[in-house]
């Protein structure tokens, strides 16, 4: 069985993969081509009818087509392929699907995923003849403006001169800066064949090597001279491919290494030089005291965001940090503007030196406890999440919506690379049902570990339908709490209810899959059972939980945002 097969995806009629020396025939074909080219395997979407030709065209290519259930979905189903994989791609009609991606692919935007927006749009011809032709908003460029300042790269591929330089140039610029690109091809260009040959050329971007050197010598003076230096990777790390450097780097030099919770699992949990995630005061005391505490802090691929600092609650002091990011390296005072990362950590990598190794903090047990349950006592969040932690497999990635979900979640040990998948700095909730979707096929041997809140479920939900059409075997955690707990402990009030569902009879409306009513521990560990037991369909655990229940991660984080509004959270059960 092919990976694409046993990723469950809709099969196409198939055509030959582009040969890099041939050609594309026309400007669909170039596209489709380039995007075999880098190995893209499946594109996410919905089709209408200014988008058809090309769906045709894709369905005839190597690349499979996964239909969603709603647009936004598609969207953060490919984010969360390009997490995996590298690159992801959408593919939607013109303003009623373009603008319903946004949301997902700001998300994409703001946390560096490297993904392709693909949009239908009416023909040239037919715009001169019918100003009034439908999905339109204010003019034939509204689309295309909105998605300029959430892209960095796009193009309508409006004239068969340029279209394949412009398509080329987006896609080389969504991989150099991992953040998404767009591309509009009106519907009677799709076929168009340019006039002219055309060589795909990508010139990579280098770094000023006298800058370069200049940095690596400071960097390495500063290390040089520290007495307790520390390493904090961020998600940059990931995107750029740099792990191995990284953490060869860390073991060279015996460094610890704590990262952000954007950039949790970056660094495998279970490495000895791995303290934790950073998260300022609201996170645990050991990576605290190691990142806060060091007089040389190696901050890698960093976003320097309110999340990751900790709600503001980070004591880091500029002088002691080395910031090197995709945009920026700063050390101490001094700005780098013409280093790339990449090269600053390869040529940090090599370059000769001696560091004084830290003493390293104690660390956890790696492993989690077995989990005893005690048969009638109601579920609660810190018991749920320690359930969780004890099933943790290399096959599984854990993949969290906002919330509970999240902070919580970053406290479980991921023993695999860039196998924790969340939006821990955009925050929008609604990715993960979708985003296992993606991250199935992207990596068919993975088992996705779904951890959701109902808030955030009862938003994407639906897309357990796909993912059953595709016979993909995730399981689904539904944190059952009945609103929005994050906000109640942060203002309370009748605001943040919602509907109680019963989540674990969509098996019922989609017609597959196992349900799980989950009240009691006995009732947890009997439903986790049968769901690790069943491999071929996606498993859903309503969990029971109070609606002023949370985990110590969370009650710091509201307590936190809580006091930027000058607001007291509520005590256990307050409204009950």
């Amino acid at each position: 069985m092919s990976r694409a097969e046993a990723a469950g995806t809709r099969k196409g009629r198939r055509g030959s993969t582009p040969s890099s020396k041939k050609r594309a025939k026309t400007i669909s074909q170039h596209l489709i081509g380039r995007l075999e080219g880098l190995g893209l395997r499946h594109v996410f979407g919905i089709p209408g009818d200014y988008v058809l030709g090309f769906y045709e065209e894709l369905c005839a290519s190597s690349i499979d087509v996964i239909g969603t259930t709603r647009e936004d979905c598609a969207g953060y189903a490919a984010d969360a392929y390009a997490r995996v994989a590298g690159l992801g791609a959408l593919c939607v009609t013109y303003c009623v699907g373009g603008l319903s991606v946004v949301n997902s692919v700001a998300q994409a935007y703001a946390e560096k995923s490297p993904l392709l927006v693909i949009s239908g749009s009416p023909g040239m011809n037919e715009r001169g003849r019918n100003a009034l032709l439908h999905h339109k908003v204010r003019d034939f460029e509204t689309q295309r403006d909105i998605f300029e300042k959430i892209t960095v790269a796009g193009a309508v591929l409006h004239d068969p001169l340029t279209a394949f330089r412009d398509t080329d140039r987006v896609i080389d610029a969504i991989l150099r800066y991992k953040r998404p690109g767009y591309l509009e091809l009106p519907r009677d260009l799709v076929g168009m064949t340019p006039l002219f040959d055309h060589e795909t050329a990508s010139e990579k971007p280098t770094s000023d090597q006298a800058e370069l050197t200049e940095a690596v010598e400071e960097a390495g003076r500063r290390l040089g001279q520290s007495k307790s230096p520390a390493i904090l990777v961020g998600v940059e790390i990931h995107r750029f491919g740099l792990q191995d450097d990284v953490i060869a780097f860390a073991e060279k030099h015996k460094l610890p290494m704590a990262s952000t919770l954007l950039g949790k699992s970056v660094v495998p949990e279970n490495h000895p030089l791995y303290v934790g995630v950073y998260e300022g005061a609201l996170g645990k005391e050991t990576p605290r005291q190691v990142v806060e505490d060091s007089d040389c802090l190696l901050m890698l691929g960093t976003f320097i965001t309110d999340i990751n600092l900790g709600i503001d609650t980070a004591n880091l002091d500029p002088r002691h940090c080395l910031v090197a990011t995709s945009e920026d390296l700063r050390i101490s005072h001094h700005h780098y503007h013409s280093v790339l990362l990449e090269d600053f950590v390869g040529a940090l990598s090599e370059r000769k030196m001696t560091i004084a190794a830290p003493k390293l903090p104690e660390r956890a047990k790696a492993e989690a406890s077995p989990f005893t349950p005690e048969p009638d006592t109601a579920v609660s969040v810190r018991r749920l999440f320690e359930k969780i932690d004890s099933i943790l497999s290399e096959e599984m990635v854990v993949i969290c919506d906002v919330g509970d979900a999240l902070f919580a979640g970053g406290d479980l040990t991921v023993r695999k690379r860039t196998e924790f998948l969340s939006p821990a700095y955009y925050t929008s909730m609604g990715f993960a049902i979708p985003a296992a979707l993606g991250a199935k096929a992207a990596d068919p041997d993975c088992r996705p570990i779904v951890i959701v809140g109902d808030g955030a479920f009862q938003m994407t939900g639906t897309e357990l339908s796909t993912i059953f059409r595709l016979g993909q075997n995730p399981i689904v955690f539904v944190l059952n709490n009945k609103g929005y707990t994050t906000e109640r402990f942060i203002k309370d009030g009748s605001f943040n209810d919602i509907g109680n569902w019963n989540y674990h009879r969509i098996t019922e409306l989609i017609g597959g899959g196992w349900g799980f009513d989950v009240r009691t521990e006995k009732d947890l560990e009997k439903s986790v059972s049968a769901a690790l037991a069943n491999r071929d369909s996606f498993s859903l655990l309503n969990i029971h939980l109070d609606p002023y229940d949370r985990s110590d991660a969370l009650e710091r984080v509201a307590r936190r945002l809580g006091a930027r509004l000058g607001v007291v959270p509520p005590e256990d059960g307050a409204n009950e």
